[in-house]
C-alpha cells in the first residue's frame, strides 16, 4: 500500500494529475485507512500508467473513460487507432523537422533550384536586397500554401523579367518604395503598370485569380505593409484595373 505522493513519482505524473483522474472517473479513488490517509495499490499504479500512457498519445481523458471499460477486444481496435494516429503525426513532425533544417540552412533551400537561382539573379539586375528579401519571403508562402499553381505564377512573372520593358517597370516598383505616396512618379507608374497588364493578358484573368481568394490579398497586404508608396501605388492599379 503505498501514498498518493509515492504512486505519482511511480508513474511520473503529478498529485495534481492524480486528483484529476479521480473527479474525471478513470482512476478509483480508495477509501482512507485508520490514520485518515488514502492508500493506493499496485493495480492503481498499473491503472495510473496505462492512464498517462493513452493521454500522453493524445487520447482525450473522456475517450480514456470509455476506454476503460471497453472489452479486450475493442480496446486493442482502440490502441491499434492511437497507434495509427501517433504514425502519421511522427512523419508530419518529421517532415516539418526537414523543412525547418532546410530553412536554417538557408531559405532559398526551401524554395526549388530554378526559383533559388531567380532569386539569386535578381540583384545582377538591378533590384534592391529589401526587393529580393521580400521576393524570397513571398515564393516562400505561395509554395508552401499552392504549391500546385506557384510554378505557374513564378515562370509568368519571370517571363515578365525576361522582357526589358516589363523588367524596368519591377526595377521603378522597386524604386518608389521610399517615394512619398503623393509623388507624382506614384500616379505615372501605375498608369505605366495598368497599361503592360492590359497589353499582357488583355481581358484573361490575372495570374493567380483561379486560386484560394485570399491568396492574392494576403500577398498584395504583405508589400503594401511595406511601404505607403507601395500602398497607394495599389490602391491607383486597382482603380485603373478593377478586376485586380
Amino acid at each position: 500500500m503505498i501514498t498518493i505522493g509515492r504512486l505519482a513519482r511511480y508513474a511520473g505524473v503529478s498529485i495534481k494529475t492524480i486528483r484529476v483522474y479521480h473527479d474525471k472517473g478513470l482512476l478509483p479513488e480508495p477509501g482512507c485507512d485508520s490514520s485518515g490517509y488514502r492508500r493506493y495499490t499496485a493495480r492503481h499504479a498499473i491503472d495510473l500508467i496505462k492512464i498517462r500512457t493513452l493521454a500522453e498519445a493524445g487520447v482525450p481523458l473522456a475517450r480514456i473513460r470509455e476506454l476503460r471499460a471497453a472489452s479486450d477486444e475493442d480496446f486493442r481496435e482502440a490502441l491499434r487507432q492511437v497507434d495509427a494516429g501517433l504514425t502519421a503525426r511522427i512523419r508530419d513532425l518529421r517532415a516539418t523537422q526537414r523543412r525547418l533544417r532546410r530553412l536554417a540552412a538557408g531559405s532559398l533551400q526551401v524554395l526549388s533550384p530554378e526559383v533559388g537561382d531567380h532569386l539569386e539573379r535578381l540583384p545582377g539586375l538591378g533590384f534592391s536586397p529589401r526587393w529580393v528579401a521580400l521576393e524570397t519571403d513571398l515564393w516562400i508562402l505561395v509554395f508552401a500554401t499552392h504549391p500546385d499553381t506557384a510554378l505557374e505564377l513564378f515562370r509568368d512573372q519571370a517571363q515578365a523579367l525576361a522582357d526589358p520593358a516589363l523588367r524596368q517597370i519591377y526595377l521603378d516598383y522597386d524604386r518608389a518604395h521610399d517615394l512619398d505616396p503623393h509623388d507624382p512618379r506614384i500616379d505615372e507608374l501605375a498608369e505605366r503598370i495598368a497599361r503592360a497588364t492590359e497589353e499582357r493578358y488583355g481581358s484573361a484573368d490575372l495570374p493567380g485569380q483561379d486560386v484560394d481568394a485570399d491568396m492574392p490579398a494576403l500577398i498584395q497586404g504583405v508589400v503594401n505593409a511595406s511601404s505607403p508608396a507601395w500602398r497607394r501605388l495599389d490602391a491607383l492599379i486597382r482603380a485603373r484595373l478593377p478586376r485586380t
